[in-house]
C-alpha cells in the first residue's frame, strides 16, 4: 500500500453533481484536504463535465450517478477512454449492486455513498489520496455476496480456478495470477515489484495485460471480475 510519504496529487479536482448542497459539501471537504479552492471545478451535467475535462485536466473527478442529462456511469467511461490520466470516483445516493459494478467496470476506482458523514468522507478521500481504491462498506459486503462464485466467507471460490478458466475462456499466466493475488491484497505496483524482484514497469505491463484479459480498467474492477470468475 502507498505510504503517507507517497501521496498522489489529486488536484485539480472536478466535482460532478447537480445538487447544490452536495456540491458545496464536497468542495468544502476537498478544500480542507487540498488547501486550495482554485483547483476545484464544479459541473452539474454530463455535457458540462465533458466540456470542462479537456480544459481543466482534473487529476480526480468525483462523479454522481444520477445527472439531469445522462448517467454518471457513461461519463466515467468517457473519461476513462478519452482522458485516462483523470482518476474517477463515483459518489452517489444509489447503492444497487448492478450500478456499483457498472461504475467500476467503466473505470471508477471507488464508489462512495453520500449518506456518509463528513468525517467518513474525508477519511475516504484521504485514502484515495494515498492510492487506495474504496468501496463504501455498506455496499462492499453486498457486492461480494452478489458474486456467485465467491464462497460464503468471501475468501475462497466455490469452483476451482482451473474450472473457472475454462468456463470463462480466460487464460492468465502463472505470473499474472501471482500479481493478481497481490493486487487483491491491496499492494501497490511498487510494492509488488519489491515482493517479486521485478521492476515497477514490468509489473505495470502485467497489470495492463490482466486488465485487458478481464475487460476492466481499474484495480478494483479487476478484483471483482476475478472473484466472479473464480480466479481469486
Amino acid at each position: 500500500m502507498v505510504s503517507t510519504g507517497e501521496l498522489i496529487a489529486l488536484s485539480p479536482v472536478l466535482v460532478v453533481d447537480d445538487d447544490e448542497s452536495t456540491q458545496q459539501r464536497l468542495v468544502r471537504l476537498l478544500s480542507d484536504l487540498l488547501g486550495a479552492t482554485h483547483d476545484i471545478a464544479v459541473a452539474d451535467t454530463v455535457a458540462d463535465a465533458k466540456a470542462i475535462v479537456p480544459v481543466f485536466k482534473p487529476r480526480l473527478a468525483l462523479v454522481d450517478i444520477g445527472l439531469p442529462d445522462g448517467n454518471g456511469v457513461e461519463l466515467i467511461g468517457w473519461v476513462e477512454n478519452h482522458h485516462p490520466d483523470t482518476t474517477t470516483v463515483a459518489i452517489s445516493a444509489w447503492g444497487h449492486e448492478e450500478i456499483v459494478l457498472a461504475a467500476l467496470r467503466a473505470g471508477a476506482v471507488g464508489y462512495l455513498m453520500k449518506e456518509r458523514d463528513d468525517v467518513e468522507l474525508r477519511a475516504a478521500l484521504q485514502s484515495i489520496r494515498r492510492g487506495g481504491a474504496l468501496i463504501d462498506p455498506l455496499i462492499a459486503r453486498r457486492i461480494l455476496s452478489y458474486i456467485p462464485f465467491v464462497s460464503k466467507d468471501n475468501l475462497a471460490p466455490s469452483v476451482s480456478p482451473t474450472e473457472s478458466l475454462v468456463r470463462n475462456d480466460i487464460s492468465l499466466s502463472e505470473r499474472e495470477s501471482e500479481i493478481l493475488q497481490f493486487v487483491a491484497q491491496g499492494f501497490s505496483n511498487r510494492e509488488i515489484a519489491d515482493l517479486t524482484g521485478l521492476s515497477r514497469f514490468t509489473i505495470e505491463g502485467y497489470t495492463k495485460s490482466i486488465y485487458r484479459k478481464l475487460a476492466v480498467s481499474s484495480r478494483t474492477a479487476a478484483v471483482f471480475e476475478a472473484k466472479s470468475m473464480g480466479l481469486l
